[in-house]
C-alpha cells in the first residue's frame, strides 16, 4: 500500500459514468446511499463523448446538407451549398461538453463523490483506483460495474491514422470522398449514412446475408437498403474482409465475395463489427466476480453477478449493448442495494437504428411470437396513407403492431419510417402497460402527425380500418 493510503469508506462505488453508472450512481444517492464513482477518461462514458451523442450531431448536420442540396420538389433551390466541416465538429463537440458538463453537475448535485482514475478490485469489498500520481484505496458495501465497451480491432485491420474506428470516423476533420465501412450493423448503417449524406461515396461490406441482420425484420431493412441505394451506398453482402494495405493518403481494402477476392480504394476505412466489453484488467479475479471466455458478466434478475454485493450493468452484462438498456439496469442495480424488489424485465425495451429512415422495434419480432407458440395478428399502415408524412415528403415506411390474437395485447412493434426512433415510445409504453390494440385505437391522436399510424395501425389490427382499404 501506498504511504498515506488510507482506505476511504463509501457505501457504493460505481465504475463507469456512461449512461449506466451515472444513473447508477444517481438513484443510489437519492436512495440515501453514500456513493462514489470512478471514471478513468471522460465524464459520460462512450455513448455522450465518442458514441450515440456525437453520432447523431453529425446525422443531424447531414440531412441538414442533403436538404439544402435537394428541396427542389418543395420550389426550394439553393446554389453552391457548401460545409464547413470544422465548424460541423465544433457544433459536434459544443453539443457533447453541454451534455457532459450537465451530467457532472447532476452527480454533484446529488453529493456523489467523482473520482478520476482505474479500478481495481483488491478483494469482495475492497478495490484501488489508480491514477497518473497516485493511488488510492476505497472500501465499499456494495459495487455496480459498468465500464462499458469498446470496439472490436480485427487483426488484419489494426487501427491507425487510415484504418478507423467509430471513434475515430466520427473525429475526421474532413469529409473523405471515398470510404469503406466493414460491417452492416446499427453503427456501420448509421456513421456510413451519415457520411453519404455529406456527399461521400461509401461501400459497406457485411458478411451476412443481410445488414441490419440482427433484431430487425427484412421488411424493414428493405427500406433502409433502398434509402442508402439513393444515397449511392454499395452495399456487398456475404463479403469477407481479408485486408489492407495503408498509404500515406489512402487505403487499398481487399475482400472476398461470391468466390472472388477483389479490391477496393478509399481514403479511409471504419471497422465497425461489434464492441467487447470492458472487463480484462480490472483484478475481477480478485473479487471473485465470474466472466465468461468473452468477457461478459453473468448476473441474475436484479443485476447481481456472482459475488453477492457486486452488480453489474450495460455492455459487460448479456443482451443488446443499448445505453438505454444500461440506464434501465443501473437503476435496477440502485434499488436493488436499498432493499427495493426491482427486476429487470426487457420485453419493453426499444432498439433504434438511426438510419434514413429511422428503424425501431419494441417487444416481440412477428416471427419471434410465432417461435414461442404465440397465436399473434401482425397488423401494419403505411407512412404513404398518412396526411403529415406526405406533407414531409417521407412516404417511405410503415408501423407494425404484434397483437395477441386472442385478446388484442400488443406484445411487439416495429416502424421503418421518418421519426421511428420518437413513435416506439408509445408502443413501449402500450406493452409496459398491458394496454391491447383497442386501447390504441381510441386513444385521440392529433391530426396530422405521424403519431397517428400507430392509431391507424391498431384499427387494422381490429380489422376495422379507416384510411385505407381492408
Amino acid at each position: 500500500m501506498v504511504v498515506g493510503d488510507f482506505p476511504i469508506e463509501t457505501d457504493t462505488i460505481v465504475i463507469g459514468s456512461g449512461p449506466g453508472g451515472y444513473v447508477a450512481a444517481i438513484r443510489a444517492a437519492q436512495l440515501g446511499q453514500k456513493v462514489t464513482i470512478v471514471e478513468k477518461e471522460h465524464v459520460g462514458g462512450v455513448c455522450l463523448n465518442v458514441g450515440c451523442i456525437p453520432s447523431k450531431a453529425l446525422i443531424a448536420a447531414g440531412h441538414r446538407y442533403e436538404t439544402a442540396k435537394h428541396s427542389d420538389a418543395y420550389g426550394i433551390t439553393a446554389e453552391n451549398v457548401k460545409v464547413d466541416f470544422t465548424k460541423v465538429q465544433d457544433w459536434k463537440a459544443s453539443i457533447v461538453k453541454k451534455l457532459t458538463g450537465g451530467v457532472e453537475g447532476l452527480l454533484k448535485g446529488n453529493k456523489v463523490d467523482i473520482v478520476q482514475g482505474e479500478a481495481f478490485f483488491v478483494d469482495g469489498n475492497s478495490l484501488k483506483v489508480m491514477s497518473e500520481t497516485a493511488s488510492q484505496t476505497y472500501t465499499f458495501k456494495n459495487a455496480i460495474i459498468a465500464t462499458g465497451s469498446r470496439p472490436i480491432e480485427l487483426p488484419t485491420f489494426k487501427f491507425s491514422k487510415r484504418v478507423l474506428s467509430s471513434t475515430g470516423a466520427l473525429a475526421l476533420q474532413e469529409i473523405p470522398e471515398k470510404i469503406v465501412v466493414i460491417g452492416g450493423g446499427v453503427i456501420g448503417v448509421e456513421l456510413g449514412s451519415a457520411y453519404a449524406n455529406f456527399g461521400t461515396q461509401v461501400t459497406i461490406l457485411e458478411g451476412a446475408d443481410d445488414i441490419l441482420s440482427v433484431g430487425f425484420e427484412k421488411q424493414m431493412t428493405a427500406i433502409v437498403k433502398k434509402g442508402l441505394k439513393k444515397k449511392g451506398v454499395e452495399i456487398v453482402t456475404k463479403a469477407m474482409a481479408k485486408g489492407v494495405e495503408e498509404t500515406e493518403n489512402g487505403v487499398t481494402v481487399s475482400y472476398e465475395a461470391k468466390g472472388e477476392e477483389q479490391k477496393i480504394d478509399a481514403d479511409y476505412v471504419f471497422v465497425m463489427v461489434g464492441r467487447r466489453p470492458n472487463t480484462d484488467e480490472m483484478g475481477l479475479e480478485q473479487a471473485g466476480v465470474k466472466v465468461s471466455d468473452r468477457g461478459i458478466i453473468e448476473i441474475d434478475k436484479q443485476c447481481r453477478t456472482s459475488v453477492s454485493n457486486i452488480y453489474a450493468i450495460g455492455d459487460v452484462v448479456p443482451g443488446p449493448q443499448l445505453a438505454h438498456k444500461a440506464s434501465y439496469e443501473g437503476k435496477i442495480a440502485a434499488e436493488a442495494i436499498s432493499g427495493h424488489p426491482s427486476e429487470i424485465d426487457y420485453l419493453g425495451i426499444p432498439a433504434v437504428v438511426f438510419s434514413d429512415p429511422e428503424l425501431a422495434t419494441v417487444g416481440y419480432l412477428e416471427q419471434e411470437a410465432k417461435d414461442e407458440g404465440i397465436d399473434v395478428v401482425a397488423a401494419k399502415f403505411p407512412y404513404a396513407a398518412n396526411g403529415r408524412a406526405l406533407s414531409l415528403d417521407s412516404t417511405d415506411g410503415f408501423v407494425k403492431l404484434v397483437t395477441r390474437k386472442e385478446d388484442g395485447l400488443v406484445i411487439g412493434a416495429q416502424i421503418a419510417g421518418a421519426n421511428a426512433s420518437d413513435i416506439i415510445a408509445e408502443l413501449g409504453l402500450a406493452i409496459e402497460a398491458g394496454m391491447t390494440a383497442e386501447d390504441i385505437a381510441m386513444t385521440i391522436h392529433a391530426h396530422p402527425t405521424l403519431g397517428e399510424i400507430t392509431m391507424e395501425a391498431a384499427e387494422v389490427a381490429l380489422g376495422t380500418p379507416i384510411h385505407i382499404l381492408k
